[in-house]
C-alpha cells in the first residue's frame, strides 16, 4: 500500500518526466534547425524515452490504486547556440533528474514502503546510464572544439542511436 505522501511525490515526479520529454522534443527541433539531423534524432531518442518513464511512473500509481493529476506543463527553452550547450543543458538536466530520483528513494526507505523501492531501483540504473552517456558525447564534443569536421562525425555517431522499448515497459507512446 502507498502513502498518500509518497503517491503525491511520485506523481510529481511523474509530471517532471513529461516535462523532461517536452524538453527533449524542443532539443531535437533545435538540433534539427542547426541541420544536425543525427543530433536531432538523438534527442528525438530521448523523447521517447521519457515518454516511457512517464508511462511507468503512470503505471505504477495506476495500479497502487492512485488517481493522477497531471499538471499544466511549463514552456520549455528552444533557442540553443550549439550542439554542446544541447549536451551540456541535457547533463544537467538529468543530474536533476538523478537527485529527484534519489529522494524518491530515500522517501521509500524512510516510510518502509518495499514496492515503491523496487519500482524505483530501475530508474536509478536508468540515470547511471544517462548521465554517462550525456558525459560520453560532451566529452567528445570538447575534443573536437568548433572544428566542423568532428561535430558532423559527432551527429553522424548520434544518427545511430535507436529506440528500443525496455523489456515490460507500457508501450502507450
Amino acid at each position: 500500500m502507498i502513502s498518500g505522501k509518497m503517491s503525491e511525490s511520485l506523481n510529481k515526479h511523474m509530471n517532471f518526466e513529461l516535462q523532461s520529454a517536452h524538453l527533449y522534443l524542443s532539443m531535437s527541433s533545435s538540433a534539427n534547425e542547426m541541420g544536425l539531423k543525427g543530433a536531432a534524432n538523438w534527442f528525438m531518442v530521448q523523447y521517447r524515452e521519457e515518454m516511457i518513464h512517464f508511462m511507468k511512473f503512470y503505471t505504477y500509481l495506476v495500479d497502487q490504486g492512485t488517481n493522477i493529476t497531471l499538471l499544466a506543463s511549463k514552456a520549455v527553452p528552444n533557442n540553443y547556440k550549439s550542439l554542446l550547450e544541447l549536451m551540456q543543458k541535457t547533463l544537467a538536466h538529468e543530474q536533476v533528474i538523478t537527485s529527484c530520483i534519489n529522494e524518491l528513494s530515500e522517501q521509500a526507505v524512510k516510510e518502509k514502503d518495499h514496492a515503491t523501492q523496487i519500482f524505483l531501483q530501475w530508474f536509478v540504473t536508468e540515470q547511471i546510464e544517462e548521465e554517462n552517456n550525456d558525459r560520453d558525447l560532451l566529452a567528445k564534443l570538447k575534443l573536437v572544439g568548433d572544428n566542423g569536421h568532428g561535430i558532423l562525425m559527432i551527429d553522424a555517431e548520434m544518427a545511430q542511436r535507436v529506440f528500443i522499448v525496455p523489456p515490460g515497459s507500457p508501450l502507450a507512446v
